[in-house]
């Protein structure tokens, strides 16, 4: 059997799940210590965070990384 590549991780998951996923794993307070943006510390909400996270590439990027290393520790 092949060993998944941590890309093949996030094959098919939306943003919106991974984003879903980490609140509930971290809560809103420690995402934004751990990434510091201001749609995590000021009145965050799933939709505004999507709507940043799209159209955000490097914010994007550090999600889906957080998302990739929790997804990993849990293998």
């Amino acid at each position: 059997m092949e060993h998944e590549q941590p890309a093949d991780l996030l094959h098919g998951v939306t943003l919106k799940t991974i984003l879903t996923e980490l609140v509930t794993k971290y809560g809103w307070e420690e995402l934004g210590r751990r990434i510091d943006i201001r749609c995590f510390t000021h009145a965050p909400s799933i939709p505004s965070s999507l709507k940043f996270l799209r159209r955000t590439p490097w914010a994007r990027d550090k999600v889906e990384e957080m998302y990739l290393r929790w997804k990993m520790e849990q293998t």
